[in-house]
């Protein structure tokens, strides 16, 4: 005797060895034995084999058309042997009645199953229902297909072009152009950056590193509500002093201005101007909620997305010529550049001229500040500004912030509407300049004098600590080692940090005798501070990536196949005149930092972007070579 029995969901056939009243045991095709219960059972066979059974009803099952056998059927519950019998017009073979039972059994949309051997057939609106959506389902992945074919030949269908920014951020795998993306990819070998470059889905690199972060940071975009910028306090005092900025000639936020007044029997009284939106921007206010949105400024080469809208920005900063609001710290300083007393002011200041490093730095600089300065504007402040300058750095213990310091300046010439088309030229400058001590010095005065201020009357404030050697933000007054200060919070930035703007409403309050927007161990000023550190990294590793960028683009515009580089550390150089660091994996194993070598370009990769090397030789050693890090004011 042989059975057809159902297990784990397929049917198989085998000879009965042993008949108890609840199981059997049967023997396969294969000589394996297995046990099995009695309710398994469909069909008891003399003939054929159980292996023959099988193997000649399943090509006859293949025969018959689910839809007929629909169309045949009744619509109650039915047995498939019964409907063999009907299907057939008499009592059927085993290889007859399996075969029905085959073909039922693979129609799930015609046929529902009811218990063991049992069916019935489904209602013609679920039917109708069904084969809709498996015919949806065919003509998808035809179009899947097509649409996989299409991508290899790096030809983008419309329907995969029209997601490309989607594709490349945020996928959608329940979605068919996502599937023949992914699967069009994987076929090529190619990122999908890289599959839709070659397609021209994207036009430039530039492109594709602008618009991810943008999608990351400002999903809704970077145009700014409609709001009108405040009204410039009417009631300040005017401040009889003739303040100036320093800053390079593409700077539109200048936050901060200089003024010096000679006091004679005494030494002077140098003023530190902050550009003061925090007397107009109240907490809470719709600007408020744009900043605080935004957190800061984003800097990238021959562009910026600005914190603040451009008619803020322009009713606040210091612009030459003209009366601007500012926070002001009065230094009274004697002969030997101690300071004697200090005072802050909420105030209007006349910005007499704005300097711009390009034009002062030709006749302000390290030969001309011992040799002798000719004759220009405000250089005499100038040059009793550097000398307090180096005084306070003295006091401190601790070199400039900028010294040692390299910046790099990207001049982006072209229409970044079409960035391929755009030429860079990047020059390197040396910072550690009069100029730049100047200005550094005195910012670490104003931010750890105020800082100071704040802490001693117990107000809260956001602060910039550095211990062993990590530096974080905290609402504690913690000391700033690498600057060798006390305290040190940010607040010479305030048109383009939003901590910097917390912090100057605390700093007015505290100036005005007001309770401030803030209190000490508030949860919304944690938050603030959060989400600002979060988001200046990520402004910050934008910069970055963008600078590289258009590193790689100056090396191709100059075809550039050897350079010069520095060893920083294992597998690690920085590129000669650029801020470019790249790793080796050729480099010697000796290299030690400091090595000079020589590298070939292998080839560059704006997608990545990334540029492969090879170690070629080594030039000369210099010990010591410091890596690039700084403290921004």
């Amino acid at each position: 005797m042989n059975v057809l029995f159902e297990e784990d969901g397929g049917f198989k056939a085998g000879s009965v060895m042993a008949d108890n009243d609840s199981s059997l045991q049967v023997e396969m095709s294969t000589g394996k034995r297995s046990k099995i219960k009695t309710a398994t059972v469909l069909l008891r066979f003399e003939k054929p084999s159980p292996g023959a059974l099988l193997e000649q009803a399943t090509p006859l099952a293949e025969e018959i058309e689910a839809d007929f056998l629909w169309e045949c059927a009744s619509d109650g519950e039915f047995s498939f042997l019964d409907f063999a019998r009907d299907y057939y017009g008499h009592d059927p073979a085993p290889i007859e009645a399996t075969a029905v039972l085959l073909a039922v059994h693979a129609a799930p949309v015609y046929f529902h199953r009811k218990g063991k051997g049992r069916f019935r057939k489904a209602p013609p609106d679920i039917l109708a229902a069904a084969l809709a959506s498996l015919e949806k389902k065919r003509q998808q992945a035809l179009a899947i297909e097509g649409w996989i074919s299409e991508l290899k030949a790096f030809r983008p269908p419309p329907e995969i072009a029209a997601l490309t920014d989607a594709l490349l951020y945020a996928p959608d795998r329940n979605k068919p152009e996502t599937k023949a993306f992914e699967t069009a990819c994987s076929d090529t070998g190619l990122t999908p950056a890289q599959l839709l470059f070659q397609c021209g889905a994207i036009r430039s690199a530039y492109h594709l590193h602008y618009r991810r972060f943008l999608h990351e940071q400002f999903p809704k975009g970077t145009a700014f509500p409609a709001l009108a910028a405040p009204e410039l306090p009417g009631d300040l005092p005017r401040a009889d002093v003739p303040a100036f900025s320093i800053d390079d000639a593409a700077t539109t936020e200048i936050d901060d201005a200089l003024s010096v007044v000679w006091l004679p029997g005494i030494g002077s009284r140098i003023g530190i101007h902050i550009a003061a939106p925090g007397l107009a921007i109240e907490h809470g206010s719709p600007l408020d909620g744009v900043a605080r949105t935004r957190l800061s400024t984003v800097y990238m080469p021959g562009n910026k997305i600005t914190m603040l809208p451009d008619a803020v920005v322009g009713s606040y900063t210091l612009a030459g010529g003209v009366d601007c609001p500012a926070v002001s710290l009065y230094l009274t300083v004697n002969d030997d550049f101690e300071v004697i007393s200090q005072e802050s002011r909420l105030e209007m200041v006349h910005i007499a001229a704005n300097l711009r490093h390009h034009e002062i730095e030709p006749v302000f600089n390290a030969e001309t500040v011992v040799s002798g300065l000719s004759g220009f504007p405000f250089s005499d402040e100038l040059l009793h500004l550097w000398r307090f300058a180096n005084a306070c750095e003295g006091r401190r213990g601790k070199p400039s912030a900028t010294q040692g310091i390299n910046d790099y300046n990207f001049a982006i010439a072209g229409d970044l509407a079409d960035p391929d088309r755009c030429t860079v030229e990047i020059g390197e400058r040396r910072r550690g300049s009069p100029l730049d001590k100047l200005v550094a010095e005195l910012m670490i005065v104003a931010n750890s004098t105020w800082g100071g201020l704040l802490a001693e009357r117990n107000i809260a404030c956001l602060y910039r600590a550095q211990t062993q050697g990590k530096v974080r933000m905290t609402t504690s007054p913690l000391p700033h080692e690498g600057l060798g200060v006390p305290q040190y919070a940010w607040m010479t930035s305030p048109l383009r940090r939003y901590c910097d703007l917390v912090n100057q409403w605390q700093l007015i309050a505290c100036l005005k005798g007001e309770t401030p927007p803030f209190a000490q161990r508030s949860a919304e000023l944690f938050g603030a501070m959060r989400d600002f550190e979060t988001t200046y990294a990520a402004y910050a590793d934008f910069q970055r990536l963008m600078e590289r960028y258009w590193c790689l683009r100056w090396l191709q515009q100059r075809g550039i196949r050897e350079i010069g580089a520095t060893v920083r550390r294992e597998q690690q150089v920085k590129l000669d005149g650029l801020p470019l660091l790249v790793r080796v994996p050729s480099l010697p194993a000796d290299a030690a930092p400091g090595r000079r070598v020589r590298l070939a370009l292998d080839a560059i990769d704006l997608l990545g972007p990334e540029v492969a090397c090879r170690y070629l030789c080594v030039i000369e050693e210099i010990p010591g070579e410091p890596v690039e890090e700084e403290e921004a004011q």
